[in-house]
């Protein structure tokens, strides 16, 4: 489990093929402290465990299935990256629950920058813009962050200088693909309505209008 705020950004210093998967080595420095073989760290979003740590770097086998659904299969030496530690219990929740389980990639269709930040559009696939919301929350290539609007197949966000700084986000430019995680309460939500329509004991509809009550009471809509 993370929180979607950086710890730092770290480099690619290494790529090997590794049966179908690959071996990253990341070169870091605040996340290698108190960190050991099978721990996790998320890399630009996708949770991975660490195989090997030295001093200066740790390693992570990427299996196929992140390969394909990520954007690590196309990462090459030298490419920065957004490094978190897993959340420990003693951490504040910053940003907002982020599992690593990157949903899709995005392309970042544009980027307007403004003397307080940055304005950047990103496109999705259809399916998954039913769980982007104004004003919910959204990881994009690990970061916890806003969303300023939706509209089509897009969603749009406002980047300050202080997030800008201290991640990747300035290596970003039109056409870049980036790992997307939605919001896991949303895909909760809709599992938990999906039931409560297949469920016979709720012919009614009851138990839909129940949730969403509890929902609204709680601000979550």
């Amino acid at each position: 489990m993370f929180t979607g705020l950086i710890e730092e950004t770290g480099s690619v210093a290494g790529i090997k093929n590794s049966g179908e998967g690959k071996i990253l080595e990341i070169t870091a420095d605040k996340v290698l402290k108190g960190t050991k073989r099978g721990d996790s760290i998320s890399i630009n979003g996708a949770c991975q465990t660490v195989t090997e740590i030295s001093a200066k770097s740790f390693s992570v086998f990427v299996s196929r299935v992140t390969l394909d659904v990520t954007t690590l299969g196309k990462f090459t030496p030298g490419r920065p990256v957004n490094l978190e530690r897993a959340l420990t219990l003693s951490s504040r929740l910053g940003g907002h629950i982020v599992q690593g389980h990157v949903d899709l990639r995005g392309k970042v269709n544009n980027i307007k920058k403004d003397i307080r930040g940055v304005e950047i559009d990103i496109a999705v696939t259809g399916d998954y813009m039913k769980y982007i919301v104004e004003k919910g929350s959204i990881t994009v290539d690990g970061i916890s962050l806003t969303v300023v609007s939706t509209g089509g197949n897009n969603f749009k966000l406002y980047l300050i200088p202080e997030t800008i700084e201290n991640t990747v986000i300035n290596t970003w430019k039109p056409g870049t693909e980036v790992n997307i995680e939605t919001d896991i309460l949303a895909r909760y939500v809709e599992q938990m309505l999906k039931y409560g329509r297949n469920n016979p004991d709720n012919r009614d509809g009851s138990d839909d209008v129940n949730l969403m009550n509890r929902l609204m009471e709680n601000g979550f809509i």
